[in-house]
């Protein structure tokens, strides 16, 4: 079983370096190491390896690669291999092929590992290579996002380690299903650390600037992929422990209800979209079950709304009804917006209602606010004017919005059961609630929600916080 997976995460690690010594090569063996991802979780999503299998068998580092890990890998190939394509034409050099290549091999570790020092190890390479990237440009500006971005995940991850270490005293294993032996401030520390990696409820409102204020590709990766290595270990977690599990679904609906109440009234696109990365990775974790899915879903729709987001004439909506956009971009931009409202023959439609029908009875009330916020946000969006005047996009950017786009039209095809009359008539029914409710109501309104909890002296004070409310929630 490892013959094949070991050498697959070593590719990434050792053709990122080799791009040095081959510069002119960079984006052609960045692109051999994402079709390699590719093929290897559609491998993983027909033909799932067995539950698991140990490296260290004395520590209870083990690696797991089902049809659970072939959902995110594939995440993670296709919306790397977008990012590669509109990058294709631009003066990046081999340096942030090289850092873009190393943080998708990071993440392809995390989404086979079964324990928590490997998973630490992945996800410490992350925080690195996704902060050279935020710093790429060298601005002021991109530097201080950057810092910020890994203080506050260092800071989160020494949390985790202890927490994986408390996890190892008591089992003297560091595997996943060792958390439910357990002591409460094991499970309090370890989830602390991936609620904030993951950019969930409180935790995560490091993510709006973050994402919002790096450049382009940079955001597309962040939102999605890089923030489901931090979801991708509670759904596992939720799936292998029955008293996880209620934890997990508390957080999802709590962390869709925040994102989509922020998004709701936010007047920057990349912004908006930042917060609507947060409420979507709720839904994964609303329904562990078919948690795989709705992640692939999100990471292609939201990739995608973030190259068109920055192409647009401006990042105010105010203005953007004063600029109208090209017809072919706008009819991009309103694809991506169906597909994460949920409108039928677009993945994100069978996503949300395999995610509704795997919800339990509490979930259902704050799902659907959450579902009805999301019309909403994205009405923005759909009513904004276009006109035919030809405004040429960058080069590159069409092929990775037809990838993207391409590949939302052929996840549909995972759940063709979800296409019943009932099942079609809801989301609609939302999606016409949302947009009337954008037009009568939220279109005219000037509210705005203050930045305070979002300012970096607060981002570690409310770990703290979340720190006590999980300690209580173990021992509840």
């Amino acid at each position: 079983m490892s013959t094949i997976t070991i050498p697959w995460i070593a590719l990434p690690f050792f053709v990122g370096f080799s791009i040095y010594l081959l510069p002119k090569l960079d984006r052609y063996l960045a692109l051999l190491v994402v079709l390699t991802s590719l093929v290897y979780s559609l491998e993983r999503l027909f033909y799932p390896l067995a539950p698991s299998w140990p490296l260290l068998d004395s520590f209870g580092v083990t690696l797991q690669a089902d049809s659970l890990s072939g959902y995110f890998i594939l995440t993670n190939a296709l919306v790397t291999m977008a990012v590669i394509f509109y990058c294709w034409h631009s003066n990046k050099t081999a340096f942030f092929y090289t850092q873009a290549i190393i943080l998708h091999g990071s993440v392809n570790s995390v989404f086979i590992c079964a324990d928590f020092i490997s998973l630490y190890v992945a996800l410490e390479v992350i925080s690195i290579a996704t902060f050279l990237l935020i710093a790429y440009p060298r601005t002021d500006q991109s530097i201080w996002v950057g810092l910020r971005y890994l203080f506050v995940s260092n800071t989160a991850m020494l949390f985790y380690l202890i927490g994986a270490v408390l996890v190892y005293q008591a089992n003297n294993s560091f595997a996943f299903a060792g958390l439910g032996k357990a002591p409460t401030e094991a499970v309090a520390l370890i989830f602390l650390g991936l609620l904030t990696k993951g950019g969930i409820f409180v935790s995560g409102l490091w993510l709006p600037l973050t994402h919002s204020e790096s450049e382009t590709p940079i955001s597309a990766m962040l939102s999605g992929v890089v923030v489901k290595a931090g979801v991708f270990p509670l759904v596992r977690c939720a799936l292998m422990l029955e008293e996880i599990d209620p934890i997990v679904r508390i957080f999802g609906v709590g962390t869709a209800l925040l994102g989509v109440g922020y998004a709701v009234f936010e007047k920057d696109t990349k912004r908006m979209l930042a917060f609507h990365t947060v409420s979507q990775l709720g839904f994964v974790l609303a329904a562990p079950e078919v948690g795989g899915f709705y992640a692939l879903t999100h990471g292609l729709v939201k990739a995608a709304l973030f190259l068109i987001a920055g192409n647009l004439p401006s990042r105010n909506f105010k203005e953007l009804h004063h600029q109208p956009i090209h017809t072919p971009m706008w009819i991009a931009l309103v694809t991506a917006s169906f597909s994460i409202s949920g409108f039928p023959l677009l993945s994100g439609f069978g996503a949300k209602v395999l995610t509704m029908k795997n919800l339990l009875p509490w979930q259902v009330i704050g799902m659907n606010l959450a579902a009805l916020g999301t019309a909403i946000s994205f009405a923005k969006f759909i009513f904004l004017p276009h006109e035919e005047e030809e405004k040429p996009a960058k080069p590159g950017f069409w092929s990775a919005i037809i990838l993207l786009l391409g590949g939302l039209f052929a996840a549909n095809i995972v759940y063709y059961e979800a296409y019943t009359l009932a099942n079609t008539i809801k989301p609609l029914v939302t999606i016409a609630l949302g947009w009337l409710a954008y037009l009568v109501i939220i279109k005219r309104l000037v509210f705005k929600l203050p930045r305070v909890a979002e300012q970096f002296d607060h981002l570690i004070g409310v770990m703290s916080l979340m720190l006590t409310l999980l300690f209580w929630m173990g021992l509840a």
